[in-house]
């Protein structure tokens, strides 16, 4: 009995482990624009997802499997980092249960396969692919996250391939959707970040990495969350073929969104309110782009 308990907690210690690896909760935010990009290339080219199932498999697993590979070389290379900010001490690379040579194997190891399946999509996927995991490994996590508050800008990129990959398995980017959803993507992880660095202002600071409110305050980020927010009000009205529907709601999210931001400015409690805007930032997309995938059922044709 002693020995069946010892292998279940060893198991759940790993599962544990790993889903700390590869950021769970950030790898799944980035699999739903996936597959919403996707979803809408079949939508507007007339396309019915019964036939493509296998195109389907292999633009989901393997952007899943590039962008595990991203997240698990960043844990790799942040260890100093992790080891000292509260929020990433328990993850493997600091604890030590698992190695950092097996974690950077694992790491491009997932990353060349995510390829490769994409390869059998589309070569433009295959690029996009690409550009989101360079943006994040090389540009972002080894050049600017430590020293430049661009990094922001620069991971924000990574983030916004996501929905283009999918929609490029089936059709050419060269269209108003795909560059419209990137934009948001873009444009709203800008001030998310800024919202959990003001909420880890502590932490980043310890750590010393350059995150905006750390190098010039929270004054200035208060504004960029402000000008931010305010710079997703008009792209609904471009997603206009979603219907109104669509664009009503899309835009009554970004007008609470500007009402957040604006209540920064006459916060007593900076972390408190930022906590506020995390919240409403993480919902706000979710929202978004499970929203695009409703009013395009076919029971709304």
């Amino acid at each position: 009995m002693n020995t069946i308990l010892a292998k279940e907690r060893n198991t759940s210690s790993l599962f544990s482990d790993l889903r700390l690896l590869v950021k769970g909760p950030v790898l799944i935010a980035n699999v739903l624009p996936v597959f919403t990009g996707f979803w809408l290339a079949l939508y507007f080219n007339n396309e019915s997802l019964a036939n493509h199932w296998g195109l389907f498999l292999l633009t989901m697993i393997g952007s899943s499997l590039v962008m595990a590979g991203a997240l698990i070389i960043n844990n790799w290379y942040d260890v100093d980092i992790d080891s000292v900010m509260d929020r990433t001490k328990n993850r493997p690379t600091v604890t030590g249960h698992i190695s950092l040579k097996t974690v950077l194997t694992l790491g491009f190891t997932l990353s060349i396969l995510g390829h490769i399946l994409l390869l059998f999509t589309t070569i433009e996927a295959v690029i996009w692919a690409f550009i989101g995991w360079f943006t994040y490994v090389i540009l972002y996590t080894m050049w600017a996250k430590r020293k430049y508050t661009l990094n922001t800008v620069i991971g924000a990129i990574s983030g916004a391939v996501s929905p283009v990959i999918g929609w490029t398995t089936l059709a050419s980017s060269n269209h108003i959707v795909p560059i419209i959803l990137f934009l948001i993507l873009f444009i709203f992880q800008m001030p998310h970040t800024f919202a959990i660095a003001i909420k880890k202002y502590h932490e980043y600071k310890a750590a010393r990495v350059a995150m905006l409110p750390v190098v010039h305050g929270f004054d200035i980020t208060k504004r960029q969350i402000f000008v931010y927010s305010a710079c997703l009000l008009p792209l609904p009205f471009y997603l206009g073929s979603l219907g109104t529907p669509f664009v009503v709601i899309a835009t009554l999210l970004n007008l609470g969104w500007i009402g957040v931001s604006i209540a920064g400015f006459f916060t007593k409690n900076n972390f408190k309110w930022a906590k506020v805007v995390f919240l409403y930032s993480v919902n706000y997309i979710t929202i978004i782009f499970l929203l695009m995938i409703i009013v395009t059922l076919p029971i709304f044709k």
